[in-house]
């Protein structure tokens, strides 16, 4: 039997930070963010994992993850079958086991340079910690039209009522206490591109308060928001998400039945 490799023994140990990548139809930007990920993550002083989830993809996304070549940092593949980046990041984050988790974009577009800032607020004790575009600190090149940024202006206006003092709820770049996150993740019910805001309420309703960090962030081309097919969906997310959570505050106590994620995602 051949000696074990370094990656090896490192990759067979249980993982102190999983992160997890949301993909549907990736397969053009999922191979190259892969590339970045892993070798931040190999990089790290401790083992890590990362888990891709499959948001029924139509091409060829899932193969290029179960093919992936083995290495320092285990990859798996999970399948979602609700439409929706909120319900594909649920799925993941509930199939983590780790003490630390977090998720980013299949594009990496946020500089992964900031885990290590996001890793070392975690073990300082910060249980939520994320990117923020709106930080002082941050460097965003930006190539969204008038019309797109017009409406993220308007959604912080809407989110900031959910989550006050939140600047950019947004950014695909958000690390957690392992056990909040599952906590947490089991109760979301928004599977659309709102679902930070419901995470993140909840998590604040759970008494932890949400961390921003500064980010290099590069808007890259691929994107599946459209402002014209999603801006009326996202405002109905947000709608559901405040009454859902001025009910659980008349309410605290959990119901025995939760209603099942509203059907709110990829047209």
């Amino acid at each position: 039997m051949p000696p074990s490799q370094p990656g090896d023994e490192r990759a067979s140990r249980p993982p102190l930070l999983e992160v997890v990548v949301p993909a549907r139809n990736e397969e053009q930007r999922l191979p190259g963010g892969l590339l970045e990920l892993c070798a931040k993550l190999a990089r790290m002083p401790f083992p890590t994992a990362v888990i891709v989830v499959d948001n029924n993809s139509t091409d060829r996304t899932a193969e290029i993850v179960k093919n992936w070549p083995r290495g320092a940092v285990p990859i798996r593949l999970l399948r979602c079958a609700i439409p929706g980046k909120g319900a594909a990041v649920r799925a993941g984050l509930l199939g983590t086991t780790a003490p630390f988790v977090g998720f980013c974009d299949a594009d990496m577009a946020t500089d992964l340079d900031a885990i290590d800032a996001a890793c070392g607020l975690l073990l300082s004790g910060e249980r939520v910690v994320i990117g923020s575009r709106g930080h002082a600190g941050s460097h965003v090149e930006n190539r969204h039209s008038k019309i797109r940024e017009l409406g993220a202006f308007g959604f912080r206006a809407l989110a900031g009522v959910l989550v006050p003092g939140v600047s950019d709820t947004q950014c695909g770049f958000k690390f957690f206490d392992g056990v909040l996150a599952r906590e947490t993740a089991a109760l979301l019910r928004t599977p659309g591109f709102a679902f930070d805001v419901e995470l993140l309420a909840r998590c604040v309703g759970r008494g932890s308060p949400v961390r921003e960090i500064a980010v290099r962030w590069h808007d890259k081309p691929g994107s599946s928001f459209s402002p014209a097919r999603h801006t009326f969906g996202i405002v109905l997310e947000l709608g559901r998400i405040w009454l859902r959570l001025r009910a659980q505050s008349r309410t605290p106590a959990r119901p025995a039945w939760e209603p099942p994620l509203d059907p709110v995602g990829y047209p």
